[in-house]
């Protein structure tokens, strides 16, 4: 199917791997020019193309000064697809309520939310010119809160909030939002040997390989396997295009099944 994307420009944070590098790579396949942005950029982006922005979104100043960079490489902006997030504080959001400090609670939500926030707030005026679109990766512990680590749930849960809300102020004006809630996604996130998924495997006291191999059965993933970078990026090439054009405000979860309630 032709997305009718070709020629439109859009903005992808948290570029560099997993979900973000599967998305401008989708985009791309597609004939949209992107500005890529993330801390550091990996080889596997700078293949990609995509014009590269080096930005800490986890500062205030950092979302506004990457959108100013992407507007002036780019001009107006068609689409923002939010997707930086996660944090860096693998073992303390292992560790539950009690070790989560202030410090972590204040980076998460600076990371998962705010970059979120002020990224669209920056690129408003262009969206609003352009009739463009906004797209939230968020998580299914939005929905789920027990299911993550509270300060990350918790801060997807009001990026989702976020979503709803701008897309009922903005989408008379002809701006688009909606939101995609992956599950588990086999990124580094779970892979890496100094991320989550290993200090999960730590506080649970298995080996971190045997904890990968049962996680979907233990998450109730009917699929009985990790969702894959790719078939999140399908899921945000489709709702940029024309084809969506009467979707807004809605939030698409593809976790594999782990949700069950209606």
């Amino acid at each position: 199917m032709d997305m009718r994307l070709t020629g439109k420009t859009a903005v992808v944070t948290g570029a560099s791997r997993g979900i973000g590098l599967a998305i401008v790579r989708a985009l791309t396949a597609e004939g949209v020019r992107i500005a890529a942005a993330a801390r550091t950029a990996s080889p596997e982006l700078k293949e990609t193309g995509a014009v590269l922005l080096a930005a800490d979104l986890s500062t205030p100043e950092g979302p506004a000064e990457m959108i100013g960079r992407a507007a002036a490489e780019l001009g107006e902006i068609d689409l923002l697809v939010n997707n930086v997030g996660g944090g860096d504080g693998g073992a303390a959001l292992a560790g539950g309520f009690l070790t989560v400090s202030d410090e972590v609670w204040h980076q998460v939500h600076e990371l998962n939310l705010l970059s979120a926030v002020r990224a669209t707030r920056a690129a408003l005026p262009s969206l609003l010119r352009r009739h463009g679109t906004v797209i939230n990766i968020s998580s299914n512990s939005a929905r789920a809160p027990g299911m993550g680590p509270i300060a990350y749930a918790t801060a997807k849960a009001a990026l989702t909030a976020f979503g709803k809300a701008l897309a009922e102020e903005f989408g008379p004006q002809g701006v688009r939002v909606s939101t995609v809630s992956p599950g588990a996604v086999l990124t580094s996130m779970w892979e890496a040997p100094d991320g989550y998924g290993a200090a999960m495997a730590r506080a649970h006291g298995v080996d971190h390989e045997h904890f990968l191999a049962g996680l979907p059965s233990n998450a109730g993933m009917t699929t009985g396997r990790f969702v894959q970078p790719d078939e999140v990026a399908a899921l945000v090439t489709w709702l940029a295009s024309p084809h969506a054009g009467s979707v807004s405000g809605a939030d698409y979860v593809i976790d594999g099944g782990t949700i069950k309630t209606v």
